[in-house]
């Protein structure tokens, strides 16, 4: 029966690393729902308490809370407040900061986000990073490490620092790679692990083939249903999403064995699902994600709108853990985004990758396609006629993914 099959799945799925990794770093010896409450509403405090001491951007809000659930009544923390105000956010000194990631906005003048990290703070990234590709990652296997890679604490470095702890291989392929240079890796270099962004990696696979790919995770960005079933369909595998963002500290929700939902740092943060007046969802229900970042050592945030859609999972996972869940995550945006244009666009299985430049009066796509097959199947699923503008060719071994030119695309005139 079904529910024998799931009982026997249950017994040979073990415990995510979330688990192991909470009680080293909080030197507890099991995790409960009661532990987890217990080691927020304190470090909770412990913010609240630093903020009237240090008379903080968050000096005002009371020095302490009765219970998680007052968390609720506190006001939000906004992407403009932390463009504007991330400075007086800072709970250290200038001395100990050691990272600061910059976002300028595209299609605005203002001011960008500025998020800073002591040194504590990318650790406790690399501890993250080390349980999630520690569930599928082994001593001596080979990891393609296609992320940013922009010097000390970046992305790409703290994630290949993870994976020399676990004694695996990095190879520091980067996002800016030829698909010929992609293809040179696969065949000399032989990785089984792929770490990267959905539609860079589908873009990959496409051209090149999986070569000796076995496994990939995939963050960084949203990953469509259409890209995230066309990769598991080349890799014949599940794919290991992660959620991350600069303002938790790269690493958020990490993947188990068990592939449902991605356990979340709930030492380091508090999660909570609104609706679209701000009210406080039940588990299972989908809204905006909210958190609460309680373990960053430079700049704590208050529940901050993180602009993401997804659900908290209920109950416990199958893997056992108790650690709380987020489902499948996506921006929260207008129709005619890009992921909505990924989710389409993919389905032509001829399609490498693809840009778009958006004006006022029209869209102009242009298209990298294995064969010119892909062009009439474009044209087919673009119905906006006279609207749209289609430049189509096919894929050569020196071009590179346009997958970066996709996040500047609005061009406003007038």
């Amino acid at each position: 029966s079904d529910e024998f099959e799931r009982n026997i799945f249950i017994q040979k799925v073990k415990r995510s690393n979330i688990d192991a990794m909470i009680c080293r770093q909080e030197k507890i010896t099991d995790i409960t729902r009661e532990t987890i409450n217990k080691i927020q509403l304190d470090k909770l405090n412990a913010v609240l308490k630093r903020e009237k001491e240090r008379q903080g951007f968050y000096r005002d809000l009371p020095e302490r809370l009765e219970s998680l659930d007052d968390l609720k009544t506190l006001p939000f923390t906004t992407e403009s407040d932390l463009a504007q105000k991330g400075g007086r956010m800072l709970l250290c000194s200038q001395g100990e900061i050691q990272r600061i990631i910059s976002e300028q906005t595209s299609g605005t003048t203002g001011a960008g986000k500025r998020v800073f990290y002591t040194e504590g703070d990318c650790e406790h990234t690399i501890e993250l990073f080390m349980a999630g590709l520690g569930e599928f990652i082994y001593p001596g296997s080979r990891t393609m490490v296609a992320m940013p890679f922009s010097g000390p604490f970046g992305l790409g470095e703290l994630i290949a620092e993870a994976i020399r702890r676990i004694g695996a291989h990095s190879l520091l392929t980067g996002n800016n790679k030829t698909y010929g240079e992609l293809k040179t890796i696969l065949e000399e270099e032989r990785p089984d692990t792929y770490v990267g962004m959905p539609t860079a990696l589908l873009s990959m696979l496409r051209m090149c083939g999986k070569g000796s790919i076995k496994r990939a995770l995939v963050s960084g960005d949203a990953c469509p249903e259409t890209v995230m079933n066309a990769i598991e369909k080349i890799l014949e595998t599940q794919l290991w999403p992660h959620y991350g963002s600069r303002e938790m500290g790269l690493g958020g929700a990490i993947c188990c064995a068990a592939h449902d939902g991605m356990h979340m740092r709930e030492n380091h943060c508090i999660m909570e699902i609104i609706d679209e007046k701000g009210n406080v969802l039940p588990y299972g229900e989908w809204g905006e994600l909210v958190i609460t970042t309680i373990g960053m050592e430079a700049q704590p945030l208050i529940r901050y709108r993180t602009g993401d859609c997804t659900r908290i999972i209920p109950g416990r996972c199958i893997c056992g853990s108790e650690v709380k869940r987020l489902d499948f995550v996506k921006r929260i945006s207008q129709p005619g985004t890009i992921r909505e244009m990924d989710d389409v666009l993919f389905q032509i299985p001829e399609l490498v990758d693809y840009s778009v430049r958006i004006t006022e009066d029209k869209k102009e796509i242009t298209a990298l396609l294995t064969s010119d097959k892909g062009m009439e199947s474009l044209r087919n699923v673009l119905t906006d006629g006279d609207t749209i503008s289609l430049n189509c060719r096919k894929a050569e071994w020196k071009d590179t993914a346009l997958y970066s030119a996709k996040r500047v695309i609005l061009y406003y005139t007038g």
